[in-house]
């Protein structure tokens, strides 16, 4: 069992606590932070020394809605910085229940609107919920980001993945009904999970920029991961789709600690040198 399944059972167990995520992944070497507030909204540079200073990637985590933060997801932010040489804004947006949609929606797009009134040229990056809000933004904001880098993007608010089937006896964590109550915690007000302005599958993706998208090949939500690629594709956006055998959600949190992890965010860098 490595470190992400142990992870998994220690919160499935009840004895993991919010911030355990960050217990996951190593400290990367030579890379500084700084918080900062991006518009109002909490945000936090992770700066490997020697980055440019005219691009930046924007982050958010990951959490279900309710949960993440900038101390749950510093270091692995900090492994992309200095894997891509550039810094990278982590963004912490409005949590659930405290606040709904569109909350997170609109924190993602001022943190991101923040980065571009800076003069930098951008990459939208996130995990999980945090790879959904970077299609929602590139989607709304008027200057788009130059690629998306998404780990395990949940872009489906009506759950029809075939693989919260197939994959149930892989991943007993993520089952249909845990990720339903977070969806009913996120969109708590009766908000439909088919209207395109809060579903991706249903939207017109065609203005999206370049997406390399990754998901593990055990995890639950990878069909949601599939169903983007094949909507975006067909909207003709350039997507490379990558599934990694054998992986549970967000396994790319264990980087420093597993090889594939850091293989993972090192095909991010090496498919994003030339576009950035």
């Amino acid at each position: 069992m490595d470190i992400i399944e142990q992870m998994y059972e220690r919160w499935a167990a009840g004895t993991a606590t919010p911030d355990s995520w960050a217990d996951v992944t190593t400290e990367p070497p030579g890379v500084d932070y700084r918080e900062v507030d991006a518009g109002g909204v909490a945000a936090l540079w992770a700066e490997p020394r020697g980055a440019r200073d005219s691009k930046a990637i924007v982050y958010y985590h990951g959490g279900g809605y309710v949960g993440g933060s900038l101390a749950t997801h510093r270091k692995l932010a900090g492994h992309l910085s200095r894997a891509t040489g550039t810094r990278t804004l982590l963004v912490h947006y409005r949590l659930a229940p405290e606040f709904t949609y569109p909350a997170q929606n609109e924190d993602a797009l001022t943190a991101y609107r923040w980065a571009v009134d800076l003069g930098l040229e951008t990459v939208l990056a996130g995990d999980s919920v945090g790879g959904y809000l970077c299609i929602a933004v590139a989607l709304r904001a008027q200057t788009k980001p130059t690629a998306m880098l998404l780990m395990s993007p949940s872009t489906d608010p009506e759950l029809t993945g075939e693989s919260y089937r197939t994959n149930a006896a892989h991943d007993r964590f993520f089952t249909r009904e845990m990720v339903s109550g977070l969806m009913k915690t996120w969109l708590a007000h009766g908000e439909d999970p088919a209207d395109p302005e809060i579903n991706p599958l249903r939207a017109d993706l065609s203005g999206l920029p370049p997406t390399f998208v990754q998901v593990g090949g055990n995890e639950t939500l990878l069909d949601d991961s599939r169903m983007f690629a094949d909507r975006a594709r067909a909207a003709g956006v350039e997507v490379r789709l990558d599934v990694f055998d054998g992986q549970l959600h967000t396994f790319q949190m264990a980087a420093g600690n597993l090889p594939v992890a850091d293989d993972a965010i090192g095909r991010f860098a090496a498919w994003l040198r030339p576009r950035f």
